[in-house]
């Protein structure tokens, strides 16, 4: 199988690595309107450089790397740093995660104060993988696409665990799609393989990066810098329904950060939804619940929601424990349809609610941005 590259100037063709003169970018990352992280490399012919920095929930994190290149474009050596926001080292961390690459081999060490360990595995033509929003070394995989070596995927290793795989693979127009990283980012290339646009609006990442110039002083942002805190905070939604009846939803609350909500870049037309953010959104109920034609026993489920342009669903799934991106149809309880109202304003946080009309009767109301889903249901009676 073979690694495409569409480019803005070149379609679909395929582009043979070309040598380079020393060029530096920077990307800056924006979930909505806020930044998150910001990259800067250098690239040449021989080699890399680059730094980035990241809000990261209570922390500020720095990343430096290095990775030097044959005549063939392919890494020798690489070098990973992660540092506090002041450049100091982290403590009971790494001093440096180094990869030494050969024909038909990848080497991982990990250098600590009194011990380097050191792992090595089998893989031609080896690539790493970066931590996230270390993108600009896909421009290497861009380079890389040549008619004789064209792949799509590499053998890959990161700073922890075994041999994984990168590539990129066409998505149609001018775009490729990432294979491999944590999140299956959305990247655009010019015609020399310099990185423009990195897109994760179809990923939990949901993070969009641009190209800038290069010079910025790193070191200065990450000491402005400010954590982001805990991203999408966990609430419950509880409704109460006569003596020891009890309905309960626990679910994150992401917030809108100037995006698009129903139909758009948070909640695309006909995808599956976690109805929230990181776990999967729970519901409890003591109550036999009725849900249009949907019976829900006593006990724990997820929920998710479909949005359509013909209409929403909510879907209760028998599976439980699980991550928000973890959906399996074959254990849904049912689908029900959900009515869709404007919101009397904006709702910038995710909002479940689960409303108690009588002790037989309620409504689960879902709101975020500029509408609110609701689906009615009604509860069994208490035992006398």
């Amino acid at each position: 199988m073979r690694l495409f590259v569409t480019t803005l100037a070149t379609g679909t063709a395929l582009l043979a690595a070309t040598s380079l003169s020393a060029q530096s970018a920077s990307l800056v990352y924006r979930l909505g309107k806020d930044t998150v992280a910001i990259e800067q490399y250098t690239r040449s012919a021989s080699g890399m450089t680059g730094e980035m920095v990241q809000r990261s929930g209570a922390a500020v994190a720095r990343y430096q790397y290095t990775i030097t290149l044959a005549k063939n474009g392919r890494p020798t050596t690489a070098s990973i740093k992660r540092l506090n926001a002041d450049g100091s080292l982290p403590p009971n961390t790494p001093s440096d995660t180094r990869f030494i690459v050969t024909a038909d081999s990848i080497v991982r060490e990990t250098v600590f104060a009194d011990s380097t360990p050191r792992r090595a595995f089998a893989a031609k033509q080896a690539m790493i993988n970066f931590p996230t929003f270390i993108y600009g070394p896909t421009e290497l995989l861009a380079s890389l696409a040549n008619s004789k070596a064209a792949v799509d995927s590499l053998p890959a290793l990161g700073l922890t665990g075994n041999l994984g795989f990168t590539g990129i693979v066409p998505t149609g127009g001018d775009s490729v799609r990432l294979r491999g990283g944590a999140y299956a980012m959305v990247l655009r290339f010019d015609a020399g393989h310099r990185l423009q646009l990195v897109d994760g609006s179809f990923t939990t990442n949901k993070s969009t990066g641009t190209r800038g110039a290069g010079g910025l002083d790193i070191a200065a942002i990450a000491k402005s810098m400010k954590p982001t805190g805990t991203l999408s905070l966990r609430e419950t939604a509880r409704g109460a329904f006569g003596q020891g009846g009890m309905v309960l939803i626990d679910y994150g609350r992401p917030s809108v950060r100037d995006r698009s909500v129903w139909g758009g870049t948070l909640v695309p037309f006909d995808t599956v939804w976690r109805t929230g953010a990181n776990d999967a959104t729970h519901l409890f109920t003591s109550r036999t619940l009725t849900m249009g034609d949907v019976v829900v026993p006593p006990g724990a489920y997820t929920l998710f929601v479909q949005h359509t342009r013909t209409g929403t669903w909510l879907i209760v799934n028998k599976q439980v424990g699980q991550w928000g991106t973890v959906y399996s149809a074959a254990n849904d309880l049912g689908r029900v349809p959900m009515q869709m109202t404007a919101t009397p304003s904006h709702v910038e946080e995710f909002t479940i609610v689960v409303r108690s009309t009588n002790p037989t009767r309620g409504v689960i109301e879902m709101s975020w941005g500029p509408g609110m889903m609701s689906v009615p249901f009604t509860a069994t009676a208490a035992r006398p």
